[in-house]
């Protein structure tokens, strides 16, 4: 059943601890980590910003303000730029602040994914929404929330993001029931992504046990029925209430109560910042395919590696 409510709003849960980059986090939020010389979290709000959804919701805790204050105004900050004529940083400071409306709802409790996304039910309201977590980032030179929604606007329900990873990862993601692969209809969207039928799903099995080595990654449109599937969904993995059981809930109620869920196979580009290990290859990749930065780190990256 397709949608006919326009998609506007999107939830980006940022109330993690960050423990895995401690000390770098006592003080400060792991979403403003810089990404060369942005915070993480502004390329995932730009992000939604570039599908359209200009209306954002972050789900923090405590020990957040800096991140709320990098979206604000600096007034301060962009006199004196402004004084000094220096229009490229004053560009820089300000792109922040012009991505969309965003608005603030704390989570009190971590009681995981799927409690952060409840928590924004009363911002959301009654109609579709994405939810884009904060350690996955995405090429921007690569479609994928735009695909998704147009996806979820056609079939209805709800669409998630998912990519095929190696065996020995699989325990550490969501992993899709993928076997209606084959026997899907309008497979294809016009962009060429794959669109397949989940049915079912399995937060972080052993590899022997996953259903496929289809992964779910960080991105998500959801029917607002989830809502009420969450309040439903008693605390799974880690004590926690597990977006992941919900959805798979969701998977097999009928259209008209909201169920059905899809998933977009995404092959292009993603850097995961979740770990060190991986911040730094994202770091390094970013850096790497920079006009200002691109030639001299490469030439310094072959010269480095030679020295190994």
């Amino acid at each position: 059943m397709s949608s006919t409510t326009p998609i506007r709003k999107a939830v980006i849960p940022a109330a993690g601890l960050g423990t895995r980059f401690l000390p770098a986090t006592k003080a400060m939020p792991k979403e403003m980590l810089p990404v060369v010389d942005e915070p993480a979290i502004q390329y995932v709000v730009a992000e939604a910003a570039g599908a359209g959804l200009d209306d954002i919701l972050m789900i923090t805790g405590s020990n957040k303000k800096a991140m709320e204050d990098h979206f604000d105004s600096a007034p301060a900050l962009e006199a004196t730029l402004r004084a000094k004529g220096d229009e490229k940083k004053l560009a820089a400071v300000s792109k922040a602040t012009e991505l969309g409306d965003i608005h603030y709802v704390r989570q009190g409790e971590a009681k995981g994914l799927g409690h952060a996304v409840l928590c924004g039910r009363q911002h959301v309201g009654d109609e579709p929404f994405a939810v884009l977590l904060g350690d996955d980032l995405i090429d921007e030179r690569d479609e994928l929330l735009t695909t998704m929604l147009e996806t979820q606007q056609r079939l209805g329900g709800s669409v998630i993001a998912v990519m095929e990873v190696p065996e020995e990862n699989i325990s550490a993601y969501g992993v899709i029931d993928a076997g209606g692969r084959d026997k899907a209809e309008d497979r294809f969207t016009d962009s060429g992504a794959e669109v397949v039928p989940v049915g079912g799903m399995v937060e972080k099995p052993e590899p022997a046990d996953a259903p496929s080595n289809l992964a779910v990654i960080g991105r998500y449109v959801l029917h607002p029925a989830i809502f009420d599937q969450l309040e439903q969904t008693p605390p799974g993995k880690g004590d926690e209430i597990q977006l992941t059981d919900a959805l798979e809930a969701m998977a097999s109620k009928p259209a008209e109560e909201g169920g059905g869920v899809h998933a977009v196979i995404f092959r292009g580009r993603r850097y995961d910042t979740g770990d060190k290990l991986s911040y730094i290859k994202a770091v390094v990749t970013l850096a790497v395919d920079r006009e200002d930065l691109g030639a001299d780190l490469r030439g310094w990256l072959k010269e480095f590696a030679a020295d190994l």
